[in-house]
């Protein structure tokens, strides 16, 4: 095999099928687009539809569920094996935030944050354990942590627990899974420029200029440089690899003064 073939084996991911949960816009739109170019059939699973400016070139199918209901999940799940016959990847990508003081966060605010960002990603981690167990190839998990796992901010003490939580539950799954032909891991985003980020940023100029100062890099990140590295951790180049999260944030964590 030449050298730019082996190199291409070693990313494509045709035959492989799996999840992007939140994939409807935005990060998990841009890791979902990356996927399917290397050749995955991707499931999304949203409670959001995707829009039509949105569309995507690749195998990409729509799975409207709610991820806190484990139910739900399994049937859907149980749908999608019943059309692809295996399992091969999971990448946990959604999640939500609410901005309030610590103080005077909302109780109800609390639980929802962590059911969604922490529980639904355990829980739909184990309903697919079985089937990533059987992969043909090796079975991935991709966590989406976050740079908030590592520092702190302002407003969101909530998102920042539910993202240190994802890192325990990343190193745990990595262990308890090492023989099951499973390998888990994360990756903590920097400032990732979304729609959602920009409108963000609209609002509150400072902030844009905060966040850019703390990039060694000086820019935000695209959805498809997290995909980049979802791509890396589901494909044979890191078959070495478990239990790890790795930043994409342009050197954000780094940063010094």
């Amino acid at each position: 095999m030449k050298e730019n073939q082996y190199i291409q084996s070693l990313f494509s991911l045709e035959g492989h099928t799996g999840i992007v949960t939140g994939a409807s816009r935005g990060m998990g739109m841009g890791i979902a687009k990356v996927l399917t170019d290397a050749g995955a059939r991707v499931y999304n699973l949203d409670l959001l539809p995707r829009t039509e400016e949105e569309a995507i070139t690749g195998f990409m199918e729509d799975v409207p569920v709610d991820l806190t209901r484990g139910s739900a999940v399994s049937e859907a799940l149980q749908k999608i094996l019943s059309k692809e016959g295996h399992l091969d990847f999971l990448i946990n990508n959604a999640g939500i935030t609410y901005k309030c003081r610590a103080e005077e966060f909302p109780a109800e605010r609390y639980d929802k944050i962590q059911e969604l960002n922490l529980k639904a990603v355990f829980d739909l981690s184990r309903i697919c354990y079985p089937y990533l167990k059987e992969s043909p190839y090796i079975g991935r998990i991709v966590n989406i942590s976050s740079m908030g796992a590592y520092m702190g901010f302002t407003g969101v003490v909530p998102y920042c627990i539910s993202k240190s939580g994802i890192l325990g539950l990343t190193r745990g799954l990595a262990e308890e899974w090492k023989h099951d032909n499973i390998r888990v891991n994360s990756i903590a985003p920097g400032w990732v420029l979304t729609k959602m980020n920009e409108e963000m940023f609209a609002k509150n100029p400072d902030r844009k200029e905060a966040a850019l100062n703390k990039s060694m890099i000086h820019r935000f990140g695209k959805p498809q440089e997290v995909g980049h590295m979802a791509l890396f951790l589901l494909s044979q180049a890191s078959n070495y690899l478990t239990g790890q999260d790795f930043a994409v944030d342009g050197g954000a964590l780094s940063h010094g003064f």
